[in-house]
């Protein structure tokens, strides 16, 4: 089992979901950027549970303790590593899946993939506990970035059909993506929020859940950065967010849109801006033409699907008597994962962006 990613900032990923602690190490860091705990206190609370009535009622504090790689508040050039201890664990609620899988969940394709010794308890390494340490590292390359002009920030687009206004592709600016990132439910249209609280609490009192999809964005990103076919950003990028639990698709600009779009109306026409800046008139691409970017914003959106474990009856199998059984998850689950979804999906844009430019910058 390997848990890390990354060519020139990479990250491990380690821990499990009722284990002692998860945590990460991040490689390759620049020495001497300054890291304001207090702003990655932020983003861990974003993602954290416990904070909203979307959210599974499970507390933890997600405060991470730095082992390695930072003095003083700045980044030595060491291995940054990080530890989250897991305190609010309850693992009696997992004893019945360990036999009957939960439909929709890694359970059975964990148990045939290492023989049944891996950890079931919350999910083991498969939990979206897993990713508190990946808004962590996400947090400390969304600094660095910051201070390199490219600024990332997204909101909830869709939950089970009640929608955001989507961001304008071209005019996204620095200004709304930081007001959005410091938010726990991040919305450009505010009123959206009621119809959206609805959908989930509709969900959660019929033992089901929801659903929905997340917009992100990034803008100061230089023209130029990434390669044609396999070493793209859209490669890089989506590579790490189908990394993140419950996300099932990426798409980037238009996604699938495309298909219903003729040639000319799809492409970006190319235009000057009045300091002499290439741009394009539109932004279809998502910021990003043959892999490399145009310096447009980049634009993408992951779905999430809804949540796996619902205390409604399914039906499952029985992996030891090998017949047919019924299965109600116990145990405390979100009836919709996907505000804390979003500071992930922008953890790993962000993870992944500097990771493009800090090899570009070495010659990668």
């Amino acid at each position: 089992m390997s848990s890390g990613i990354g060519n020139r900032v990479k990250c491990t990923i380690f821990g499990e979901s009722h284990g002692k602690a998860i945590g990460c190490v991040v490689d390759g860091l620049p020495a001497g950027e300054n890291i304001d705990m207090d702003e990655m206190l932020v983003q861990m609370a974003r993602r954290a549970p416990g904070r909203d009535k979307t959210a599974t009622p499970r507390s933890e504090g997600d405060y991470p303790e730095i082992l390695s790689g930072m003095l003083d508040g700045r980044t030595t050039g060491a291995p940054l590593a990080m530890m989250i201890v897991n305190h609010n664990t309850r693992s009696g609620d997992y004893e019945d899946i360990a036999r009957t899988p939960r439909p929709g969940h890694a359970d059975y394709t964990g148990h045939v993939r290492y023989d049944g010794f891996n950890d079931i308890r919350g999910g083991g390494h498969f939990s979206g506990r897993l990713t508190a340490p990946l808004v962590f590292a996400g947090a400390v390359c969304r600094q660095i970035l910051r201070r390199r002009g490219v600024h990332i920030g997204g909101h909830i687009l869709e939950i089970h059909g009640a929608r955001d206004e989507g961001f304008d592709p071209v005019k996204v600016d620095a200004q709304l993506l930081e007001r959005l990132a410091a938010k726990p439910f991040s919305l450009i249209d505010q009123a959206a929020e009621g119809l959206m609280r609805e959908q989930v609490k509709t969900a959660q009192k019929n033992m089901d859940s929801v659903g929905g999809i997340v917009e992100a964005a990034a803008v100061g990103l230089p023209a130029g950065l990434g390669s044609p076919m396999f070493e793209g950003v859209e490669n890089r990028l989506a590579a790490l967010l189908f990394g993140i639990p419950a996300v099932k698709g990426v798409e980037f600009g238009a996604g699938f849109g495309f298909a219903s779009m003729n040639g000319s109306t799809a492409n970006d026409p190319f235009d000057y801006d009045k300091d002499g800046n290439v741009i394009t008139l539109s932004n279809n691409n998502g910021g990003i033409l043959g892999g490399i970017t145009s310096g447009m914003p980049l634009i993408v959106r992951a779905v999430i699907k809804p949540t796996s474990s619902i205390p409604q009856p399914q039906k499952t199998i029985d992996l030891i008597d090998g017949k047919s059984a019924e299965l109600s998850v116990r145990g405390r689950h979100d009836p919709c994962i996907v505000p804390r979804a979003l500071p992930v999906v922008e953890a790993g844009l962000a993870l992944g962006l500097l990771d493009l430019i800090e090899s570009e910058k070495k010659g990668g």
